[in-house]
């Protein structure tokens, strides 16, 4: 047979159609890159351009938990004051935030509205930060990134949420007794409010993201899920710890992010176990 035939009945190799399977040299490389971040400046941009245009109906939102709080207290309000203290009007506060500063309204709405859009467009960011990061992995590992990424922004909204309509007004309403119970008015501040719930719902948003940190440290191999099960009492010190240090020094944060914390480290457990058994099958 001569060496034309061969070559002909020789298997040529498959090409791949998916263009994360290809090779590309430097140039290419940073041709791509260069790509990706105009895509993902743009989507910042266009994310700015949205959270300054709803950012009245943000900074709304944020005041629920302060609106409902005060409401609360104002409908409990008796027009004779106690002798030996204050007036009640002045110790139950105000149920508008109070500004400071001419400018203060005005700076931390622009604040508020850019972090909005700026998460906002996180996840087109995030996508074309992966679409560029994703040509170094294999295909197991990308399915394993393409499972977690909605999770993970679903997950961060969820605790974001869960600290705006359940933690915050718990929060502000054991605040407020406790300035009543110290004969204290309770006029804050917007931007201090502001401050402190967009803190916490960033915390309550990243500490969501316990049951992925879990799954992976499981799949990658650093921790077994018998490791985990046998170390529950440290990790719920750690969570204590954790708790304590990420929230304002009131037991009714604390709590409501410890437990959370503990059923989500079970969550990322079960994932691992069920994704252990899948793949013994």
């Amino acid at each position: 047979m001569s060496a034309k035939k061969r070559k002909s009945k020789e298997k040529k190799p498959k090409l791949s159609n998916d263009p994360l399977d290809t090779t590309m040299s430097l140039g290419d490389h940073l041709e791509e890159l260069r790509l990706r971040l105009l895509y993902a400046l743009a989507g910042l941009a266009l994310g700015a351009i949205l959270g300054l245009f709803f950012g009245r109906y943000i900074i709304n939102f944020i005041k629920q938990p302060y609106i409902s709080v005060m409401n609360k207290q104002t409908s409990k309000q008796t027009t004779a004051p106690v002798e030996g203290k204050p007036d009640v009007s002045e110790v139950r506060g105000n149920t508008n935030l109070q500004t400071l500063a001419p400018a203060e309204g005005f700076v931390s709405y622009i604040k508020i509205s850019l972090v909005a859009g700026l998460l906002a467009s996180s996840p087109w960011v995030f996508y074309h930060i992966w679409m560029f990061v994703a040509a170094g992995l294999y295909p197991n590992e990308r399915r394993y990134i393409y499972m977690a990424v909605p999770f993970s922004a679903a997950l961060f909204i969820i605790g974001a949420v869960f600290f705006v309509v359940v933690v915050a007004p718990l929060a502000l309403t054991f605040f407020l007794k406790f300035n009543n119970w110290l004969n204290l008015g309770s006029n804050w501040t917007f931007q201090k409010y502001i401050a402190l719930i967009t803190h916490l719902m960033l915390v309550f948003g990243i500490a969501f993201q316990t049951p992925i940190a879990i799954f992976f440290l499981n799949k990658t191999g650093l921790v077994s899920i018998k490791a985990l099960s046998s170390s529950r009492k440290y990790v719920i010190l750690v969570i204590v710890i954790v708790a304590a240090m990420a929230t304002p020094p009131d037991v009714v944060s604390q709590i409501a992010l410890a437990i959370p914390l503990y059923l989500l480290f079970e969550l990322g457990i079960i994932l691992s176990y069920i994704a252990s058994r899948r793949k013994k099958s």
